[in-house]
C-alpha cells in the first residue's frame, strides 16, 4: 500500500470560478483570516502534511471573471507565519517569485519562518513573469521572462547557501568562557553572478530543517529540468493517470541523470475534488457550480471588455464542430444537436454526464452553459462520495503515478472540510494514509532527510558565480 502525501492547496474563496456564489461560502477577503485558521486547524485534526499558499503580484478587473481568488489575497508568508501560531505540526508552504524577490530578504523570512514554527515552512519557487506584476515590481516585462530560469537556478543555490551560513553548532553561548560565537562556523555566501549578487552571510541561524523543502510547479521542459534539480516537491498538473505517471518517470530520470537520488523527488498532482453523501449529491453540487459560471453570452450587448476569451459558445462552436453562435447557454444539449458533434464534442458531453449526471439521453439534460463550462475551467476534477474519491487516489498512488496530492475545494469551507474529514479518513482506514503525525517537521512529513551544510560538504561547486 502506497503512503501518499496529501496537502491543501488553500484558495480562501475557493478554488472554482463560481466558488465564491455557492450558497454558504465564504466570499469576503476582509475576513480570511477566520477561514484560514478554520481551515488550518480542520487541515491539521485530519493530519494533513501540509498547506499550501500559491501568489499573484498583481490584481485587474480581468481576475474577477477568470479567477476570483486572485484578486484579492494575503501575502503567502503572512499566512503561513498567522498559521504556525495556531497550529503545531502540519507543514506550511509559501510562494515567492525569483523573478521580483530578493534572495537576501526571502532567505531571512523563510529561515525566520521555519525557526518560529518549529521547522514546518516550505517555500514554493515560482518564475513566472506577467506585465502587471513586471511593472509593479519596476521591472522590464521582456527581459524578465527571457531570463527567468537562468536567474532562478542562481536563486535557488544563493538561497542554500543563505540558510547554510550558520553551522548547527556556530552558535557556543559559552557564558563562562564568554564565547558566543564560533566565526570558524560561519560562512559567506559570496555569489556574484550573471543575474544575483549576494554577499551574506545571512543573519539568522540555520532553520531548524536545514534547508526548507522546495517546491516547483510547471510541464515546460525547462521547468521539468529545474524541478528535477532543484525541487523536493515537483507539482504538476495532468489530465489523467497516464500522463502522470510518465511525468513522474521522465522527471525521475531526469534528476537520476542530473546525480541526485532520484527517490528524493516526490511528485504530487492538483486536483479538485467534489465531495458528496451520495454521487448524485455530489453530482448536484457540481452541476449548481456550473450554473453559477457566468460565460460572455450573459451579457446581450457583450461581455466586459477583460472577460476570458474562451468562455463562450464561440470557443466551444471551434471544439464541437458545429456553430452555436446565437443560441441561448441555457438551451438543452439534445441527441439531435449532439448527433452533430466532433469526437471531442462528445467527449465534453462524457466529461459533462460525468462530473453533473446530466446526459442528453436523461430526464434532465445539459445545457450549452455546462458545455462551455467544462471546457474553460482548467482543473483536474472528481466527483463522487468519499470513498469513490479515496479510490481514484488509491489508485493513482499504487500506479505509481504520483507521489501524493494537493488538493483544491471548489468552496471554502463546506467542500474542503467535507474531503477533510470525508476522504481522508477513508483513505487512513484504507492504509494509505497515516493516522497521526510520523515527525514533526515538513521534511520528515514529506520523507525527506535533513540535508548536510552546502559549505561543508560543497555540493554546489559546480554552480558558476561563487568567489
Amino acid at each position: 500500500m502506497t503512503r501518499l502525501i496529501i496537502g491543501a492547496m488553500v484558495r480562501a474563496i475557493g478554488a472554482y470560478p463560481s466558488g465564491w456564489r455557492y450558497p454558504g461560502a465564504h466570499r469576503d477577503p476582509r475576513a480570511d483570516a477566520a477561514v484560514l485558521r478554520r481551515a488550518a486547524q480542520v487541515a491539521e485534526s485530519a493530519r494533513l502534511d501540509f498547506l499550501f499558499f500559491g501568489d499573484w503580484l498583481a490584481t485587474g478587473h480581468d481576475l474577477e471573471f477568470q479567477d476570483p481568488y486572485l484578486v484579492a489575497r494575503v501575502d503567502p508568508l503572512s499566512a503561513i507565519t498567522y498559521l504556525a501560531g495556531v497550529t503545531e505540526r502540519i507543514g506550511l508552504i509559501a510562494t515567492a517569485n525569483t523573478s521580483y524577490a530578493d534572495p537576501y530578504t526571502l532567505a531571512r523570512s523563510t529561515a525566520s519562518a521555519d525557526l518560529l514554527s518549529g521547522g514546518r515552512a516550505g517555500l514554493n519557487l515560482v518564475t513566472g513573469s506577467e506585465p502587471r506584476a513586471a511593472a509593479n515590481h519596476g521591472r522590464d516585462f521582456h527581459a524578465a521572462n527571457d531570463a527567468r530560469y537562468d536567474r532562478a537556478v542562481e536563486f535557488e543555490h544563493v538561497l542554500r547557501r543563505l540558510w547554510d551560513s550558520f553551522e548547527d553548532d556556530a552558535i557556543v553561548s559559552d557564558a563562562a568562557a564568554g564565547v558566543f560565537l564560533d566565526p570558524s562556523r560561519l560562512h559567506a555566501t559570496a555569489f556574484d553572478g550573471t543575474h544575483l549578487s549576494v554577499a551574506g552571510p545571512l543573519n539568522v541561524v540555520r532553520p531548524v530543517q536545514g534547508h526548507l523543502p522546495i517546491v516547483h510547479a510547471g510541464t515546460s521542459p525547462r521547468s521539468k529540468l529545474f524541478a528535477a534539480q532543484s525541487a523536493d516537491l515537483a507539482l504538476v498538473a495532468v489530465s489523467g493517470l497516464e500522463q502522470a505517471a510518465a511525468i513522474r518517470a521522465e522527471l525521475r530520470a531526469l534528476a537520476f541523470e542530473s546525480g541526485r537520488d532520484d527517490r528524493t523527488l516526490k511528485v504530487v498532482a492538483p486536483v479538485l475534488p467534489i465531495v458528496g453523501e451520495t454521487r448524485e449529491h455530489a453530482q448536484s453540487i457540481a452541476d449548481e457550480l456550473s450554473e453559477l459560471v457566468q460565460i460572455a453570452e450573459d451579457w446581450p450587448d457583450g461581455p466586459p471588455e477583460a472577460f476570458p476569451a474562451g468562455r463562450s459558445l464561440a470557443h466551444v462552436s471551434a471544439l464541437v464542430g458545429r456553430d452555436l453562435a446565437g443560441l441561448s447557454p441555457d438551451r438543452a444539449v439534445t441527441p439531435q444537436l449532439v448527433s452533430g458533434f466532433s469526437a471531442s464534442g462528445q467527449e465534453l458531453v462524457e466529461i459533462v454526464a460525468e462530473r453533473t449526471g446530466r446526459s442528453p439521453w436523461g430526464e434532465r439534460p445539459p445545457t450549452l452553459r455546462h458545455l462551455v463550462v467544462a471546457a474553460s475551467v482548467n482543473a483536474s476534477i472528481i466527483v463522487g462520495t468519499a470513498a469513490e474519491i479515496a479510490t481514484e487516489f488509491e489508485a493513482w498512488g499504487d500506479a505509481g503515478a504520483v507521489d501524493g496530492f494537493n488538493v483544491l475545494s471548489a468552496v471554502q469551507p463546506a467542500q474542503f472540510e467535507a474531503f477533510a474529514r470525508g476522504v481522508v479518513p477513508e483513505l487512513q482506514r484504507r492504509g494509505a494514509f497515516p493516522t497521526e503525525y510520523e515527525g514533526t517537521t515538513l521534511r520528515e512529513h514529506l520523507g525527506l532527510e535533513r540535508p548536510g551544510n552546502v559549505h561543508v560538504d560543497r555540493q554546489d561547486a559546480s554552480v558558476g558565480g561563487f568567489r
